[in-house]
Order: structure tokens, then sequence, then C-alpha cells
């Protein structure tokens, strides 16, 4: 039986999330690492010198270290929800350049303020409108690329997530219905419950737990 590959993951990070979101959808087995950021595991750094998860290291030793290259090489080798076919390039790179842009600045005004960052309601107000046209979207099929879930709808919604926990307060008072509703059935299914299992810090030596 050929060796499972691994995946060093860290549960809150949104690139990683969506890496395990594809994973399991497309029923890769794979041993998930849990990385402390404080204390990065050597094993990590010497896959990825970035250093940065999520890491996926392939049973002959490939490595791929980019959330994106991770689920669509997990999607072409089994796809049975069909999400490559909403595997919108452009919308999720607005979502990984723009919006993510404003989304650090919003959440972590302290860390950017020699750059622009020390405006968190400017950067929240251009990222309300990134969150407008998503809405827009939704309420047109009910997913980011037409009636149902795809790679889009997973690569996206952990940012979506992130951005609403910085005041979930004001962003529930937002006048976006179909946004609403669509992250309130994203974080409701069982596939995103799986994604979001807690895991100890792994350590060398510990016993290989699958996602």
């Amino acid at each position: 039986m050929a060796e499972a590959p691994v995946l060093y993951s860290f549960r809150r990070c949104p690139y990683a999330m969506r890496a395990r979101l594809a994973l399991l959808v497309s029923e890769t087995a794979c041993t998930v690492r849990e990385v402390k950021l404080a204390d990065k595991p050597l094993a990590l750094i010497a896959a990825s010198p970035k250093a940065t998860v999520p890491v996926l290291v392939l049973a002959g030793g490939r490595v791929i270290d980019q959330s994106l290259d991770i689920m669509r090489w997990a999607l072409a080798r089994h796809d049975p929800a069909d999400w490559l076919a909403g595997d919108d390039t452009a919308l999720i790179a607005a979502n990984d350049g723009a919006f993510k842009h404003h989304l650090d600045r919003y959440k972590y005004p302290e860390r950017h303020a020699g750059e622009g960052g020390g405006d968190p309601p400017a950067h929240r107000a251009v990222g309300l409108a990134w969150l407008a046209t998503l809405d827009e979207r939704i309420a047109a099929g009910g997913f980011l690329c037409g009636a149902r879930r795809t790679l889009a709808d997973a690569a996206i919604m952990p940012f979506v997530r992130q951005f609403t926990q910085v005041d979930r307060a004001w962003f529930d008072a937002q006048p976006l219905p179909a946004l609403h509703r669509w992250l309130a059935g994203e974080l409701a299914t069982p596939l995103f419950a799986r994604a979001m299992r807690p895991r100890a810090p792994w350590r060398e030596g510990d016993p290989p737990d699958m996602l």
C-alpha cells in the first residue's frame, strides 16, 4: 500500500482550510500534521523553506506548498463532486489579492501601521464592497459559480469567514442576504466540520493522524 501524503496544516489558517476541504472532498487519504506557528517543526522547514502552511509532501518526495495547487492536485486525481467545474481563476485571484490585502489590514491593523494599515474602517469598507459583489453572484445562482458548491466556494469561503470574525455584530447587520445564507450553509456542512476537527500540535514520533 502506498504511503499517504503528509499535510502540514494549521486549523484556523484559511489557506490550510481550503486545502483540507479539497483533500476531503476528493477522498484523498492524507496524514495531517498540525503546526504550532510559534514553534514550527524542522520537518516542515526542511520540506518547504518558506515554512508557511499548507504544505503537502507526497509519497515520492514531491512538495506542493501553495493551497490552490494542493486543491487542484487533489481534485485532478478524483473529483466526485465536480468541483473543478467552478475553478474561476479570476474570482479566486481577486479574493487572494485585493480582498486579502484589505482583510489583513482590517483584522491586523497593528501589523500594517507603517504601510497604510492604520485605518481599519477604510479597509473594512473596501472588503464590504467585495462581499457585495459575491452577494450578487450568489443571489443569481445559489453559489459562486452556479447552482452548487464548487472549488471557488471552498477557496473563498475561509477568507469571508475570517472577515466576519473581526466584528460579527457589524457583519450580521450588513444587507447581504445571499452571502449570509451561503456562508451559514457552508459552515454547517459535515465537510466543514471534518475539515475543522481540532488536533494537537504534531511532534516528531507522533502516530499518523489521518484527515
